[in-house]
């Protein structure tokens, strides 16, 4: 049986899984985006459908004001005795870093915050037989020192017993994403180390104890590409693993997809792979040994379901219809005044100048594939200062965009491209009427950007190398995200930009 690799393309990074009977539920980190932490559902491991988010409300999640690539690090996702445990580190929040919420069904509604007293992120639970808690995290006083932490957990009350060392990498540091798991009375912590690029890697350790001392795997890594520069997937870690009902295991972990001269660069961020884990004289084995494939042969999928395209990589049409589907992420809590959603579509009001500010309107959803086409109908009259299009957004610095707006006493199309210091109009010509269609065609190096004003084929303005969006460019830890926006500086008087339609087409 084949599946293609990433099982999550796009943003979707840090992968954490848990299994409840026949289900497997698997969350993300969503850094300055909101809703926060996306969870996913599938029966086979392979084909994902969105069910939601674990922070949808202000009380669990306040970004606002929060710098790009700040916010929702690293979640843990565990099923214990009927309850969702997820744990996460809200980095520069108001209340602090780690957290847990809880749920009875994951698809529901999640608690409020339960907030732990730890420095550091990438929280971990696990849970012992003996009904002990334990809570594994990474801190240290600078990145290259990070350590692995532990310390029994009080989860009524979020308070720590005794903290311990647990790990401290097998090149001495950037030890980060622990998770503990027992298997036939042995106990199991692995790691990823390395930093989060291309020298990125997965070790494991064992011991009688799930406290440790924990013996190193003699052939550690257990996963990494580093030293494959020519190989098309990279950067392999954050690894978490889960049992299958039929018994198999199975390990989910982050990776990237590089394009250009080596060394490469990457837009789409940190996505989710799945590789078969095997068991050899008490040690876990990836996918055989062998190095991680866009397309992946393997005997069985767990589950009935004989595996298919996850959600992310499924073409995408919306008209709103009265409400936002799960797939779509704000850049920080959305202002109530600049966005509503009604059968005549989605309503957007403009409340700053530029998508430069951190309180910008616009709302998005990851880009998925390296070759498709994303297109909304506006319909549109702005007044001075007023624009609204379609955009593809990195962070503040780094976006491209294409939107209606006034110049002088004519209403135009133009395409506008910032790239770090530097913003500029590249494009514009004369919009006629207040229905317009905006059109972003992408392939892997390149934009192009197209207006029509219903009159035929879109019109070509501009294009721009994608490369200028990518994570080695502008930095952080996101990618690509594509949606419609509006400015303007004035939200009780805006001219209302409506977004009639959305669709999102992989030509991959």
């Amino acid at each position: 049986m084949q599946y293609s690799n990433p099982v999550l393309p796009g943003m979707h990074p840090d992968p954490t899984i848990a299994r409840a009977g026949e289900d497997f539920y698997l969350a993300i980190s969503s850094f300055e985006y909101f809703p926060g932490v996306p969870l996913f559902h599938s029966t086979d491991l392979v084909s994902w459908e969105r069910v939601g988010h674990c922070l949808t409300r202000d009380s669990q999640l306040d970004l606002r004001g929060r710098e790009a690539s700040d916010g929702i690090y690293a979640p843990t996702l565990r099923h214990h005795d009927g309850t969702f445990y997820m744990v996460t580190t809200d980095v520069g929040g108001v209340n602090g870093g780690h957290f847990i919420v809880t749920a009875d069904d994951p698809a529901g509604e999640w608690s409020d915050p339960l907030y732990v007293d730890a420095g550091g992120i990438d929280p971990d639970l696990f849970f012992d037989d003996d009904g002990t808690a334990y809570f594994q995290y990474t801190d240290g006083e600078s990145l290259p020192e990070y350590r692995v932490r532990q310390a029994e957990i009080d989860l009524d009350t979020g308070e720590l017993g005794d903290v311990r060392q647990l790990w401290r990498g097998i090149e001495g540091g950037f030890a980060e994403a622990p998770h503990i798991y027992e298997r036939d009375g042995t106990y199991y912590l692995i790691t990823a180390e390395g930093g989060t690029h291309t020298d990125h890697m997965v070790t494991v350790g064992r011991s009688d104890d799930p406290t440790g001392p924990f013996e190193p795997h003699p052939d550690n890594p257990v996963l990494s590409h580093r030293g494959r520069p020519m190989h098309p997937l990279s950067a392999m870690g954050h690894a978490d693993m889960v049992q299958a009902p039929d018994g198999s295991w199975w390990m989910v972990f982050l990776g990237i997809r590089q394009y250009g001269p080596n060394p490469g660069v990457h837009h789409l961020g940190r996505e989710t792979f799945l590789a078969p884990v095997t068991w050899e004289d008490g040690w876990p084995i990836v996918n055989d040994g062998e190095p991680i494939d866009p397309e992946m042969t393997v005997e069985s999928l767990p589950g009935d379901s004989p595996g298919g395209l996850s959600s992310p990589a499924r073409p995408f049409e919306t008209t709103f219809d009265g409400e936002l589907d799960d797939s779509w992420q704000f850049r920080r809590n959305p202002d109530p005044a600049t966005y509503s959603v009604s059968g005549e579509g989605l309503t957007l009001a403009g409340k700053t100048d530029s998508l430069d500010e951190l309180d910008a309107t616009f709302v998005g959803r990851p880009q998925s594939h390296f070759d498709c086409r994303a297109e909304i109908e506006l319909g549109f009259d702005p007044d001075d200062g007023e624009e609204a299009g379609l955009a593809l957004v990195m962070n503040e610095s780094h976006h491209y965009e294409i939107g209606v707006g006034r110049e002088g006493a004519e209403t135009v199309a133009r395409v506008r491209l910032r790239i770090g210091e530097v913003a500029e109009t590249v494009a514009s010509i004369p919009a006629a009427g207040e229905d317009h269609r905006l059109v972003v065609d992408a392939t892997t190096e390149e934009y192009t950007f197209r207006y029509d004003d219903g009159d035929g084929e879109p019109t070509e303005l501009a294009t721009a190398a994608t490369r200028y969006l990518s994570t080695e460019v502008a930095g952080g830890f996101t990618g690509v995200y594509i949606g419609p926006y509006a400015l303007g500086t004035d939200t009780e008087t805006a001219t209302p930009a409506r977004i009639q339609r959305f669709a999102y087409e992989p030509a991959e």
